[in-house]
């Protein structure tokens, strides 16, 4: 399940003390960038994934669907289904699926429908720069986990400075691993229906259902 566990670095964006500070110019972008994303009613979001150091060397493509309280995420060979009461994750390679009861507001939950709200609970926050990448102007957003015990130092978020959208964001582990996510498209208000975020046995012939509820 270790690809499982990248997917959900992705979510929980996280967790370590350093300068105790919540920047007023980053609080600012985060708010504005938090405030577009929770007016829309779903979203779809491919992205690139990347870690290196600490041991780690992977990258990945993915794809990312939520709408309201529920969440369909991809990457490397596991696809997971929320439909904001039970989550099932899908192993390809072993045409396998773990079903288990899901609570969002569970501490210990990572939460796709959660991440443009993170970091409100729990970090500092400071404007690092103004930097461009591909005719975009972002604006970088250093948070630092209040946590002692996570294993993360530092994440760093750059927010498109015209639109508020998260283009990319970098997780720094204190082992020295980096991990990366880059949007690479993004959709928003897409029609999807209810269906869509839920597993389907009946399309993974001889699937084989591990419940844990």
């Amino acid at each position: 399940m270790r690809k499982l566990t990248f997917i959900w670095s992705l979510v929980v964006v996280l967790t370590v003390p350093a300068m105790a500070q919540k920047d007023k110019r980053a609080q600012t972008i985060l708010d504005a960038m938090s405030k577009k994303y929770q007016a829309l009613k779903s979203y779809q979001a491919s992205f690139t994934y990347a870690s290196v150091g600490g041991g780690a060397k992977d990258s990945y493509k993915g794809d990312l669907t939520v709408k309201n309280d529920k969440f369909r995420l991809v990457l490397g060979g596991q696809e997971v289904f929320t439909d904001g009461k039970t989550m099932s994750t899908y192993v390809k390679e072993t045409n396998e699926v773990n079903v288990q009861d899901y609570d969002a507001s569970a501490t210990s939950e990572l939460n796709p429908t959660q991440i443009y709200t993170i970091y409100k609970r729990g970090f500092d926050y400071r404007f690092l720069k103004e930097q461009k990448q591909g005719g975009r102007t972002l604006e970088v957003i250093e948070l630092t986990p209040n946590r002692k015990k996570s294993p993360i130092a530092t994440v760093q978020i750059s927010v498109d400075k015209a639109d508020k959208s998260v283009r990319n964001w970098e997780i720094i582990n204190k082992d020295g691993k980096r991990t990366t996510y880059s949007i690479t498209k993004f959709t928003p208000n897409v029609n999807v229906p209810d269906s869509y975020f839920v597993f389907d046995k009946a399309r993974h012939p001889g699937v084989e259902v591990v419940d844990l509820r």
